[in-house]
């Protein structure tokens, strides 16, 4: 399987360090404050070409997410008071 494929995920993507980020998705993960774990688990896949073998980075970064996802669910109800 090439790291090319247009239609596939590329893993071998390195995480833009000073550049602003182009990629809307890239600016989701930043604006949640989870962009670390994510790159981590893109680093981890590049390195290891095998999810099974990233699973402590994949659990860091659902948990961030999900973090993330309550703390912005509490402020929709508080804005909804």
């Amino acid at each position: 399987m090439s790291s090319a494929n247009p239609s596939g995920h590329n893993w071998n993507r390195k995480p833009k360090a000073e550049e602003e980020e182009d990629d809307p998705f890239d600016k989701m993960i930043s604006r949640t404050g989870c962009a670390s774990f994510h790159y981590a688990v893109q680093e981890c896949m590049a390195e290891h070409q095998d999810w099974r073998k990233c699973q402590e980075q994949v659990k860091s970064f659902k948990d961030c997410m999900m973090e993330h996802e309550k703390q912005r669910m509490a402020e929709l109800l508080r804005r909804q008071k």
